[in-house]
């Protein structure tokens, strides 16, 4: 399913905040990404809303509360409307985090990294390998920023190495949760890009956080600092990937050209043989499409078998 999936360039994390300065500087932005509950459960008026952003943009979603690592399986009704949602999108792929957010008494709210064991790892790829089977569109697990590291047999590295070895899922890679761990935990994050299979890299996401007085935090709410600039220039010449999405979800420039700067910088880096600057709209060619679903196969609209 990876192999056929459109390149789709540099894009910008969907945020209402951004929502006028997006519309009106949408031949400078090749993609958005938008936050897939935001949408799941919404109004009628909102997912329209949605459809006549998707019209314009080459639209995917990306989750925060899947929870794919929680003891409990993802709630069949999640899993329905998430098939749902990407069938309106004609969405490529769609992401959610490796962690849990949940247990079955607590919503925890954040992402908590999981116990870094084969037999976890196993656990989490087969019920990914659900999800995906179910949404019909190639699922992409993010690495997590976290800030308690519990002895484990394997790194954060080989943990996500074993869960991909065991479905065939894709990887869409935080580079700024991995600058941030790597700082915070003292390990090298080229070491750990050695360590991944970066064939199965499609997407990466890139952000600014915060320098505390104990450790860096993965907040999204700065400009994207020199040491991710780095990382994507070294994942970039270890293997092609097919997007890159910046984002922000606080601190927003006044001057929205700081975030168009970026996506400029991450379309470049992306296209070596592209300067930076203002990309002109395409003014014939459609917006790329997702692949067609294999024959007999239509979204899942009715709750899965588990």
């Amino acid at each position: 399913m990876l192999a056929e999936l459109p390149r789709w360039g540099s894009g910008l994390g969907y945020r209402p905040e951004l929502a006028d300065a997006i519309d009106a500087h949408a031949d400078r932005v090749d993609w958005l990404e938008v936050i897939t509950e935001h949408y799941l459960f919404a109004p009628a008026d909102e997912r329209e809303r949605l459809r006549g952003l998707a019209r314009r943009f080459p639209v995917a979603p990306f989750g925060r509360q899947l929870s794919i690592g929680s003891e409990p399986e993802p709630d069949p009704a999640y899993v329905t409307a998430l098939a749902e949602l990407v069938s309106d999108l004609d969405a490529p792929w769609f992401g959610d985090r490796l962690c849990f957010t949940r247990t079955e008494q607590v919503a925890l709210g954040l992402p908590a990294p999981l116990p870094r064991t084969r037999e976890v790892a196993r656990r989490v790829a087969a019920r990914a390998q659900r999800v995906q089977d179910a949404v019909g569109r190639p699922f992409l697990l993010e690495n997590i920023a976290y800030y308690v590291d519990l002895a484990s047999p394997l790194t954060e590295a080989q943990f996500i190495a074993e869960v991909l070895e065991h479905c065939d899922c894709g990887l869409l890679l935080d580079l700024a949760g991995l600058d941030v761990n790597a700082r915070n935990h003292g390990f090298d994050p080229l070491g750990f890009l050695d360590a991944v299979p970066l064939d199965r890299v499609v997407l990466a996401h890139l952000a600014g956080g915060a320098d505390g007085a104990e450790m860096a935090v993965d907040d999204h709410g700065a400009p994207v600092p020199p040491r991710v600039w780095e990382l994507l220039a070294e994942l970039v010449s270890r293997t092609p990937i097919l997007a890159t999405a910046v984002e922000r979800d606080r601190g927003f420039p006044a001057d929205f050209g700081e975030l168009l700067a970026e996506v400029d910088r991450a379309r470049a880096a992306l296209n070596p043989e592209v300067r930076p600057g203002p990309v002109p709209a395409p003014s014939v060619s459609p917006r790329p499409r997702s692949r067609p679903l294999p024959a007999g196969r239509t979204p899942a609209r009715n709750a899965p078998s588990w």
